[in-house]
This record gives structure tokens, C-alpha cells and sequence, in this order.
């Protein structure tokens, strides 16, 4: 049997502590929950580093906003990640579009290539696409290993019939991770339907920036029911 795995996303060094504590098997680490993530300070990538043994990805992304970058914005993308690589993470999480939101293949493929040996996910730019299928197999000729997505709708239980055709679609070429507004009371019904391999959530149940370790718990017990 498969067994599903879960990813956090923390916004500080308090929540990955927590995560890794409650169970969760990686942690997406980034800055400034209020605009969606952005890269995490050095800092904090080392300290997370220090404390945790389970796989950390880590956000490259310049500001909130848009996910379409300027030269010296897609500059600044490519010397994080060559720093960051260094700093003994698992893997990185960006997404950059062209004006019209479909996949920019150029510049994603430059990080790409620029992170390797490390996995690339393609996180929630995608849901501003209007071609999901045919930006997924974009996504998938640009070299990443993951796409977290809600299935272009803003959340995962309205984007779930979406969900199931992007891992049909994908067929194993690539991952597609769940994640938007998933909580341990819906990740039943989103995985009787989706069977993904991998699901994200930052378990924040109360309206803070800190992770809740009984969710992430809950979150875990119901995938491996």
C-alpha cells in the first residue's frame, strides 16, 4: 500500500519545530504568511536546517502579488536559490507566469536547472491558469517533480474534481500535492476522491501564523486510515 505523505507549511521556525514534532514528513518553509509566502530569511533556512531531520523545501518567491517577475526579480530568484543550495534544503517551491498566466517554460526551466540536484514544485501559480491541461504538461517539460495546486479553484474541495484530473492526467509523470484550505475534516472525502500521494497544509486552525500540532496529527491518522 501506498502510504500518503504530508507536507506543512510554516512561516516561522516555531510551526516547522511543531510540524516536525506532530508528525508531518516535510515542511515548505517560507516568510510572510499575509501575501501567500515569500523566500525565508538565511537565517531562519539555517536554523530550521539545525533543528529538523525531516526534508525542508523552501519558498523562492521576491513579494507578494502577481506571479509575473521583472529581469532584475527573476535575477534575484536565481542567486537565492544558488545560496540556498548550500544550506543543505531538500527542495524548492516557485512558479512564474507569462502576462497572459499561462507557464513561463523559459524562466522556470532556468530555476530548474539552477536547483538541480534538488526538486522543483510548482506551487499555487498555478491555479491562475486558464489551461490547466495543457499547463500542466508545461509544468511537466519544464522539469518539476511536484505541482501543489487547489485545482485552480480557491480551494481544494471546489477544485476537486479538477484535482482528480490533474493526477490522471499526470499519470505518475509528476506529483500533484493537494493543498488549499485542507483541513483533517475534509482530506477524507478529497482523497476517496483525488488519491493523491501527497497532501499540504499549514494546519493553522485559529487564525495565527502558528501551526496547530492536534491538526497536523488528525491530518495524518485520517491518511493513514
Amino acid at each position: 500500500m501506498n502510504l500518503k505523505k504530508l507536507e506543512i507549511a510554516c512561516f516561522n521556525l516555531e510551526s516547522a519545530l511543531i510540524a516536525q514534532k506532530a508528525g508531518a514528513d516535510r515542511v515548505e518553509l517560507c516568510a510572510d504568511m499575509s501575501v501567500g509566502g515569500t523566500t525565508p530569511t538565511i537565517e531562519m533556512i539555517q536554523k530550521a536546517r539545525e533543528h529538523l531531520t525531516i526534508d525542508i523545501n523552501i519558498m523562492i518567491r521576491s513579494r507578494g502579488g502577481n506571479f509575473v517577475y521583472s529581469d532584475s526579480e527573476f535575477e534575484q530568484m536565481k542567486s537565492e536559490i544558488e545560496t540556498i543550495k548550500k544550506l543543505g534544503v531538500n527542495g524548492f517551491v516557485f512558479g512564474i507566469l507569462k502576462e497572459d498566466n499561462t507557464i513561463n517554460i523559459e524562466q522556470n526551466k532556468a530555476l530548474v536547472e539552477l536547483a538541480k540536484p534538488f526538486p522543483c514544485t510548482f506551487h499555487r501559480a498555478f491555479d491562475e491558469v486558464l489551461d490547466y491541461k495543457q499547463a500542466l504538461e508545461d509544468v511537466i517539460s519544464c522539469g518539476f517533480s511536484t505541482i501543489l495546486t487547489s485545482g485552480i479553484f480557491p480551494n481544494v474541495m471546489e477544485g476537486k474534481e479538477v484535482l482528480k484530473q490533474l493526477v490522471i492526467q499526470a499519470n505518475n509523470r509528476i506529483e500533484i500535492m493537494p493543498g488549499g484550505g485542507l483541513r483533517s475534516t475534509n482530506i477524507l472525502e478529497l482523497d476517496e476522491m483525488v488519491n493523491a500521494n501527497w497532501y499540504h497544509s499549514s494546519a493553522i486552525t485559529d487564525g495565527s501564523e502558528i501551526t496547530n500540532p492536534e491538526e497536523i496529527m488528525q491530518l495524518k491518522n485520517k491518511l493513514q486510515s
